[in-house]
């Protein structure tokens, strides 16, 4: 391990303890992890600290020895997961140019933190979650990418004023692509998410010992949600998204939401593999049946949306609390203005 004469930067090479040199170091420093493969997880509690690998996919963290942590266990996972990144009741934390694979919880797990910043992180087959942040603030993902998780591949969770942007992501293989869940004041820009269960999911609902929910202040706008094809829920708990109810060939899902703006997104080929709760491709509906609330001033403007089945979009709630303009629409349950298939087809 070599630290600079500044102090404020320590290099850690492969088979030396990133724990040790984020546990040494002061706030604001950088722990910059050269290119190669890292074993053991690590948790971040330090103000400030930089975690800086060499890019995604040539620094690579996996699982090893277990660092120890206060954090609360991690949502829908079994008793005793690791995570290979957490991030747990701090403040300023950067965590860029990495590959986190191979937990058998998330890859990132952010609890409590403030002012977080991921960039050009990589989840990989983590098996509860790709890249998890609950009840914090201040949030940006940008230009990371998600896949093969159990749950969501990128998801905001009880951050009710998540002051979050997830932008120019990838996320595939998951049961969700992009899950805001139960958490108002993102935006969700430019994202890809293919071959999930449902590309983005915004979902206000009641669980039981958890905190109040809601999801308000939601711009999802510019993104690409393709051939999300793939079947989750069921009673299997080795399924994916085994606490959920059956889905399968969603590009977006807004339930219970309110004062949500869906914007300009290209919606293509999302076709079920399996029983859905939802039958479109778009869905907007009211989650009051489960403790949630009906879906209100919301606008969708702008969205191509076709080639999918069964249909294109599904309004379960009033169309007449809502906004639809300008969006081309293959199949519409019901026929909504606003939503109609391109001029001459």
């Amino acid at each position: 391990m070599t630290v600079t004469q500044s102090a404020a930067e320590t290099r850690v090479s492969p088979g030396e303890s990133i724990q040790l040199a984020v546990d040494a170091c002061a706030p604001g420093a950088v722990v910059r992890l050269e290119e190669g493969t890292h074993e053991g997880s690590v948790c971040v509690t330090t103000p400030g600290v930089r975690l800086v690998g060499a890019g995604s996919g040539r620094t690579l963290i996996v699982p090893g020895d277990v660092a120890p942590t206060a954090v609360p266990p991690l949502h829908d996972a079994p008793e005793g997961v690791v995570s290979g990144i957490t991030v747990h009741a701090v403040d300023g934390v950067r965590v860029t140019g990495l590959t986190v694979r191979g937990f058998t919880g998330a890859g990132v797990y952010a609890h409590t933190a403030t002012d977080l910043r991921l960039d050009d992180v990589v989840a990989a087959g983590n098996r509860v979650w790709g890249l998890y942040v609950r009840e914090s603030s201040g949030v940006e993902v940008l230009r990371c990418r998600a896949e093969g998780s159990q749950y969501g591949g990128i998801a905001l969770s009880f951050c009710p004023d998540a002051d979050a942007e997830i932008a120019d992501c990838l996320s595939s293989g998951n049961a969700f692509g992009v899950f805001v869940d139960n958490s108002s004041r993102a935006r969700v820009l430019r994202n890809s998410c293919r071959g999930n269960a449902a590309g983005v999911l915004l979902l206000n609902q009641t669980y039981e010992g958890e905190l109040p929910g809601g999801v308000a202040d939601v711009l999802v706008a510019d993104n690409d949600l393709v051939a999300n094809t793939l079947a989750c829920g069921g009673d299997d708990p080795e399924a994916l998204g085994s606490a959920g109810p059956p889905i399968s060939g969603v590009g977006i899902a807004a339930v219970g939401v309110r004062r949500v703006a869906v914007i300009g997104n290209r919606v293509h080929g999302n076709l079920p593999s399996g029983p859905s709760v939802m039958g479109a491709a778009v869905v907007l509906a009211s989650s009051a049946d489960w403790g949630g609330s009906d879906s209100t001033d919301n606008s969708f403007e702008w969205n191509v949306v076709t080639g999918n089945g069964p249909a294109d979009l599904q309004v379960g709630t009033d169309p007449g609390n809502q906004r639809f303009r300008n969006n081309v629409v293959g199949v519409a349950q019901p026929e909504i203005d606003g939503c109609a298939p391109r001029a001459g087809r």
